[in-house]
């Protein structure tokens, strides 16, 4: 049987747009595929995402696989823009982020709560005997100043999201709490499946069947909870 663009891009429940972003976010938070990561992101480009949608879903995976990986991305996709002549002003989110430490936890912890709901905060809850701060970074830079950012909307870090850390592979738990993050903000089921079934194309069938059997544990939790 073949396998490629015909068998994934052509399945219904996420549209050419979603699949572009869950390409970019998982091919930056893998790092070594530089070629296809360009190519993808003009492929974004060319399916209507905007040039701060590219931006943002790269600088997005900061969070999830490091500042060298996002600065990596983000350099490729300004030799992508710089192709396609577009200006700073183009693809630069201006933000008007809280730098007040109070108001950035304040800001961060509904974020958390709107996006992660109650398995996001037994996460930061259960770092506060061995590493509270890095549970206020969570707080207050992953969800105060990034979830928070202008230029792409909460479903669309989330499908980044779930991509990325399938692709990686190594963070399960992490993933899991996403899957519940991509159905609390307005994501279905279907779009939550195709999402981890497109990653078989960018980082293996074994990472892809693994980030299933999560959102497989994820979707029988919530109809045990009565939940979507």
């Amino acid at each position: 049987m073949e396998f490629g663009y015909g068998d994934i891009y052509a399945r219904p429940g996420m549209s050419p747009r979603q699949r572009q972003i869950a390409t970019i976010a998982a091919l930056a938070a893998l790092g070594n595929a530089r070629p296809q990561l360009k190519f993808h992101i003009l492929g974004a480009l060319n399916v209507g995402c905007s040039p701060a949608e590219v931006v943002e879903t790269l600088l997005h995976m900061v969070i999830y696989a490091g500042i060298p990986a996002a600065l990596n991305a983000l350099f490729a996709a300004k030799e992508v823009f710089a192709e396609r002549q577009l200006q700073p002003s183009d693809y630069v989110v201006q933000t008007s982020a809280a730098t007040d430490a109070t108001q950035r936890y304040r800001e961060g912890w509904a974020a958390l709560e709107e996006i992660d709901g109650e398995v996001g905060v037994r996460v930061v809850e259960s770092l506060k005997d061995i590493a509270p701060d890095l549970g206020r970074f969570v707080i207050e830079f992953a969800f105060g100043d990034i979830y928070r950012r202008p230029g792409l909307d909460l479903l669309s870090r989330e499908v980044a999201t779930v991509a990325a850390l399938t692709a990686l592979g190594t963070a399960t738990a992490q993933l899991k709490v996403h899957c519940h993050g991509l159905l609390n903000v307005g994501g279905s089921r279907e779009l939550l499946v195709e999402t981890i079934i497109h990653m078989a194309a960018y980082a293996g069938f074994p990472a892809a069947i693994n980030g299933m059997l999560a959102a497989k544990d994820v979707l029988m939790e919530r109809a045990a909870a009565g939940h979507s």
